[in-house]
């Protein structure tokens, strides 16, 4: 069981002059729950090296379980600092892939072309693909192999207009996932706002928010493991 997990490498949250990155808590629940079941995983990034980190996610009121374990965890910590090339990725290496969010992907993943070519290479292959929180925003520019977008008439989630309404960037934000999900076609469900929620449909499993990751990734061990 070989699952990539791929990171954001964009760091500035629009014009506010504060930093972004990815949310440590969707990076490290999904890893310690697909590692603790034996899942050999790699971790990627557009640039390579360290992603960044988005700072409010080390704050204490946003720390969980799995982020304390990840703090502990200098093994890892060394690894997410050496993140590989998304470019130098082969696609047919793994079994799945999974995309944590935070802000970062709006802006990078989003559009990237190797992450395309990675998530349609392994939906072609009938291999699973998730993301949570923010991340969806990887499947927006994703076409299956009919042309259509991938999400069209799929039941996905995300990080709700109603939550970034919450965080206050809305007028920060690109684009908002929620509204953009839909326009592409995909029939978007939510839970109230910071509520557990995640959705599969078929290989595709994505979450509506940060606590919403661990039921993500087990959704995905549960894909992998039938």
């Amino acid at each position: 069981m070989k699952i990539l997990i791929v990171l954001t490498s964009h760091s500035e949250l629009g014009n506010t002059g504060h930093k972004t990155g990815f949310w440590i808590e969707e990076f490290a629940a999904p890893y310690y729950v697909l590692s603790d079941a034996g899942a050999q995983i790699s971790i990627a990034s557009p640039k390579g090296g360290q992603p960044p980190i988005d700072p409010k996610s080390a704050e204490p009121e946003n720390q969980t379980e799995a982020t304390k374990r990840f703090n502990a965890d200098p093994d890892l910590q060394k690894r997410l600092a050496n993140t590989e090339k998304l470019s130098a990725v082969s696609p047919e290496d793994f079994d799945a892939v999974f995309y944590p969010g935070g802000h970062g992907p709006l802006w990078d993943l989003t559009n990237d072309p190797d992450s395309i070519r990675l998530i349609e290479t392994l939906w072609n292959a009938g291999k699973p693909v998730a993301a949570v929180c923010h991340a969806p925003a990887v499947l927006l520019n994703v076409r299956d192999s009919n042309g259509d977008a991938l999400v069209k008439g799929k039941q996905v989630t995300g990080f709700t207009n109603s939550e970034e309404e919450a965080v206050q960037l809305t007028k920060v934000v690109p684009f908002l996932l929620e509204d953009e999900l839909k326009t592409r076609g995909g029939i978007f469900s939510k839970k109230e706002d910071w509520a557990s929620y995640s959705v599969k449909d078929g290989q595709l499993i994505t979450g509506q928010n940060p606590a919403s990751s661990e039921a993500v990734a087990k959704e995905l061990l549960k894909i992998l493991s039938d």
